[in-house]
């Protein structure tokens, strides 16, 4: 049988199924029926191989129809508490030198105190505070209860929370009064007070709609549904018009993230499918594909690229939707490094496409992605997955430790040599021994995923080499999942321009949440001083602005 790779997850409710398969029965499919049975196919004929391989399960494939609750180690081992197994199967015990020390104060510092579950008002920097003085009282006063002392302030004030809420937009209607003269019939209209503005739409508007679509997947439609229930009309084209037309104003902080990006010591990479309908079917030969993106004629696929940056304590990350592969994407960044720096770490999964191309990076491969074939072939191989699995969570185990004891890189390096280096050659030699000496059929799953962890065991275990470089790709699929939740509630952008609006917030609110910004704020401080900011960008990164804004606003 022809070998396939995992297909999409289709999504379709009983309803859709139904009307799909009327339109079947009466030959009226539209394009996108097409593309649906095509890859209801192509999943079929994937579980069909992985069922007549006998390299799946029941569980597994559970996790590929509907996600899996949790990959931890201790999940998938059915085995409880710290990373315990630093032996080989078959081997007699040996000691453990894996374990960074007894780790009792970083395990102290993970412990977590249990509450009530409910926050406090620290908890919320974005609420309004307002001050209530005593109603009869104040510091200075005489005791009322006991007559003899004197009231004095305290630092701590009492706290009391209220709620309320409200449309995500909002209007305010200004009544003008008008009045006329009965003799020469002049009309005296009186002029809006200073607080309505200028425009018609606040910033705060393209923020919140830019917001909820975009960092959050709420589509157009679904926000004019709901606006249109509160008795705020916005419909979906103006909120379209208004995010699109304030994107021009914020590009410049949009390109400097880029410029930024590109200085980064680590850069993360992988890219995730997209549908943008300009480009597909007779839309994509009328708009000349090889002229807009000149990856070539044959290159069908379209895809939503992530890359997060690192450095200095900053992370920073892109969003780019084409036809381009995230190595391509990468190395356009790359393009913008300045040229006496030294090559950055690149960490990406192990598919030739997310490589940079013609660009040289130092290119360290995801342990997440290898502990994953482990963790799907863990039913049947369970004495050697929980070998490899627990020598993995050594790993993460030491990793944690050096940030919760906030190691620098050199010492995390070392730290790294000392505990996880010797768990690491263990496993190294005990993979070698099962291909080596055939103790497992290598077309199994567990065969195919030793060989993987073999061959790219240089660049999987980079982080024993060379300081900064991390142990997987995981800041990227969280980022990426920004781009599938857009992707699952809109399903697809509708022109090249569409998908460019969507990269820069996806970027921009992503990047702020990274470095504990409000993306809401961030976003109308950009429009506001729209000026400022195409003047001096690098002023107003999400990590900076808040002093140049408060400079701006000082005057």
């Amino acid at each position: 049988m022809t070998s396939h790779t995992a297909p999409d997850i289709i999504e379709l409710d009983a309803e859709q199924l139904d009307a799909l398969l009327v339109r079947v029965e009466a030959g009226q499919l539209t394009p996108e029926d097409v593309e649906t049975l095509i890859a209801a196919l192509k999943s079929y004929a994937y579980v069909t191989q992985l069922i007549d391989q006998r390299s799946t399960t029941i569980a597994r494939l559970r996790k590929l129809l509907f996600g899996s609750q949790t990959e931890k180690t201790a999940a998938v081992t059915g085995q409880d508490g710290e990373p315990t197994s630093s032996v080989p199967p078959g081997q007699p015990d040996a000691p453990d030198q894996a374990s960074g020390g007894d780790g009792s104060a970083a395990t102290k510092a993970r412990q977590k105190l249990k509450g009530h579950g409910r926050n406090g008002a620290e908890d919320y920097p974005g609420a309004k505070r307002v001050g209530v003085p005593h109603e009869t009282l104040k510091a200075g006063d005489p005791c009322p209860s006991c007559d003899r002392g004197t009231l004095y302030g305290q630092p701590k004030s009492g706290i009391v929370l209220r709620f309320t809420g409200q449309p995500p937009v909002q209007v305010t209607i200004y009544e003008l009064e008008k009045l006329r003269c009965g003799l020469c019939g002049e009309v005296f209209t009186a002029k809006p007070p200073a607080a309505a503005g200028l425009d018609k739409y606040d910033p705060t508007v393209a923020s919140m709609i830019a917001l909820l679509k975009y960092g959050n997947g709420l589509p157009f439609n679904r926000l004019d549904s709901l606006q249109e229930n509160l008795g705020i009309p916005l419909p979906s084209s103006t909120q379209w018009e208004i995010v699109a037309e304030a994107s021009s104003l914020i590009q410049p902080a949009y390109d400097e993230l880029i410029r930024q990006a590109a200085q980064g010591q680590v850069l993360h990479n992988d890219d995730t499918t997209i549908k943008i309908l300009e480009l597909m079917g007779e839309r994509a030969k009328a708009t000349a594909i090889d002229a807009v993106d000149p990856v070539g004629p044959d290159r069908t696929g379209m895809f939503t690229t992530g890359v997060v940056a690192t450095s200095e304590g900053k992370q920073i990350a892109l969003f780019f939707s084409g036809r381009k592969h995230a190595g391509e994407n990468l190395r356009d960044v790359l393009l913008r490094r300045a040229t006496d720096l030294p090559p950055p770490i690149q960490m990406c999964d192990a598919l030739s496409r997310n490589r940079a191309p013609e660009l040289q990076t130092i290119l360290s491969n995801c342990m997440a992605h290898a502990r994953r074939q482990f963790v799907d072939v863990n039913e049947h191989f369970p004495t050697e997955c929980r070998y490899v699995l627990e020598s993995f969570q050594v790993v993460y185990h030491n990793d944690q430790v050096a940030r919760e004891t906030h190691k620098t890189p050199a010492e995390r390096l070392q730290f790294h040599q000392e505990h996880s280096g010797p768990t690491m050659e263990r496993l190294r030699k005990w993979l070698k021994r099962q291909s080596e000496r055939k103790l497992v059929e290598p077309n199994s799953g567990l065969g195919k995923a030793i060989n993987y962890l073999r061959k790219h065991w240089e660049r999987l275990t980079l982080f024993l080499r060379v300081a900064n470089a991390p142990l997987d790709n995981n800041i990227c699929e969280r980022a990426l999942k920004k781009a599938i939740l857009h992707r699952k509630n809109a399903l697809f952008f509708k022109t090249k321009h569409g998908a460019a609006v969507g990269d820069l917030y996806l970027s921009l609110i992503h990047t702020c949440e990274l470095n504990g910004g409000n993306p809401f704020e961030y976003l109308a401080a950009l429009q506001r001083y729209a000026a400022d900011v195409a003047g001096d960008p690098g002023e107003w990164m999400p990590w900076n602005y808040s002093d140049r804004l408060a400079r701006v606003v000082a005057g």
